[in-house]
This record gives C-alpha cells, structure tokens and sequence, in this order.
C-alpha cells in the first residue's frame, strides 16, 4: 500500500492548462467545481487552436476553431469559470518548445497561482486499447517545465521581466492522466455539473462519453472509498514549513489505495 497525500486547503488561484477544449471536463471539472465552490480563482488555459476536431471534409477551419472556443467557454461557465484563455497553438502538431513553455512561463507569472493542473507528459499508452494523443504530452511537458524551473527562476526569459512579470513560485503541481496517482479527490457532489460542462462540448461529445465519463469516476470512487472521485499525482514544491496558513490543514478526503486513470 503506497502513501497518500491529502489534498491541502483550497487555494486562492488556480491555473488549469491543457492542449484541447474539452480535455479539462473529461479529466478534472468535477475538482474545479468543487474548488470554485470552496472560493478559488480559477483560470483555464488551452494551448492549441483546437483546429484538428473533426475528420468532416466540410468542417472549416476557422468554423471549428469558433465553435470549439465557444464550447470551452459555454462549459467553463457551468462550473463557475470565467477566465478561459487560449493560446492558439496548431492543434495536432503541439510541441514542447522553448516558445510555449514562454507563454505558460508568462501566464503563470501573471496569474501568480498556489496550484497547477496539466496532464502527465510520461502518458503513452493507456492500456491496449489507445494511444494518448501527442498534444496532450506536450502540454504537459511545457507546463511542468514552466512551473518549474521557468516560472521561479529570474535569468530564465529575461524578456518576461522586461515585460513587468517578476518570478513566481507555485506551490502545488496535479498531475492528470497518469499511472502513478497519490491523491483522490471525492467529486460525488459535482459529478453532475462535471457531466454538464463536457457535454458542453456538442462538436466532439454526446451521452455515450458521458456515461463513459460517468463510470470512470465511479471506478476511481471506488478505489478512493466515495461515489465518484478524479486522481492525480500531486506534487508539494516547497518545504512544507514554508506553506502558508491556509495550507497547513488537510481536506478530509484520505484514500487508501493507489488508482490508475485511463485516458
């Protein structure tokens, strides 16, 4: 039986990034609901222009480019987020450069959150049955690397600083997505508006992936001991001695086995 981390005390300011519209309601809107409930400043952030959507040769471009923006904000509003940003990235051939760990260096700097969500860069297989989608590593990679070392560290991207973004240390990374979760977070009270917010997504979704949805967080439940949960691998960036008052006190939520998320 591995060790658990609890989940500390909310934040104040919360950064989600990720290369798709829709990737956040699959993956952790029922944990973004249940924080913005409990008072967090939430900010989304999608990397790609979420150009590459849909295999319709009658599909335009920029059409689905609108529509999938306008899905991403539609969805973001069910859970309480207004602050939805894209950074308009050629969906489907995302790399981890030095350019987009700039902009999520910027962005972090800027909203100066205590946590960060991104999905797990080491994610390539899920069982036998997919392969995860390039974009989705490469997101997560930049994000990682601008969380750290990037965003805390004053002669990288000097540029920035000429542009008033000073330094900024952000104390917790969540990992999603990946095969080495150590926290749970219990999301039975918000299952409903996470299932909402991804049909949201009428271009990509309907009830079958919702279900779908619906019976992974159940099996993660499980694991966790509630009704339905999402996992991460969280990650505390700091000594914990120098966290502020309000982190210092655990949620109740303690699961007592390990979970491997799929997708």
């Amino acid at each position: 039986m591995s060790e658990q981390q609890k989940p500390p005390k909310i934040p104040e300011r919360i950064l989600v990034i990720v290369a798709h519209a829709d990737d956040i309601e699959f993956g952790m809107a029922g944990s973004i609901a249940k924080w913005v409930k409990e008072g967090a400043q939430v900010t989304y952030c999608n990397v790609t222009d979420n150009s590459s959507g849909s295999n319709e040769p009658s599909i335009e471009r920029e059409w689905l480019i609108q529509k999938r923006h306008q899905e991403q904000l539609a969805a973001a509003a069910v859970v309480g987020v207004t602050d939805v940003r894209f950074l308009g990235y050629r969906d489907g051939t995302l790399q981890p450069t030095l350019e987009v760990r700039r902009d999520l260096t910027r962005l972090i700097r800027e909203i100066r959150p205590q946590r960060v969500l991104c999905q797990d860069p080491t994610m390539v297989f899920v069982g036998d049955w997919y392969i995860n989608h390039p974009d989705h590593r490469a997101a997560g990679e930049a994000s990682i690397y601008a969380v750290f070392p990037s965003a805390e560290t004053r002669p990288i991207f000097p540029e920035l600083l000429a542009e008033g973004y000073e330094p900024w240390h952000v104390r917790e990374l969540y990992v999603v997505h990946g095969e080495q979760p150590n926290t749970y977070i219990d999301i039975t009270d918000t299952i409903d508006l996470k299932l909402k917010a991804l049909l949201c997504h009428e271009s990509q979704v309907g009830e079958d992936a919702a279900n779908r949805v619906r019976d992974r967080a159940a099996s993660i439940g499980e694991l966790a001991g509630v009704q339905y949960a999402e996992a991460y691998r969280v990650m505390q960036l700091g000594p914990k001695d120098d966290l502020p008052e309000e982190f210092a006190e655990a949620e109740d939520l303690e699961p007592e086995k390990d979970a491997t998320t799929e997708g």
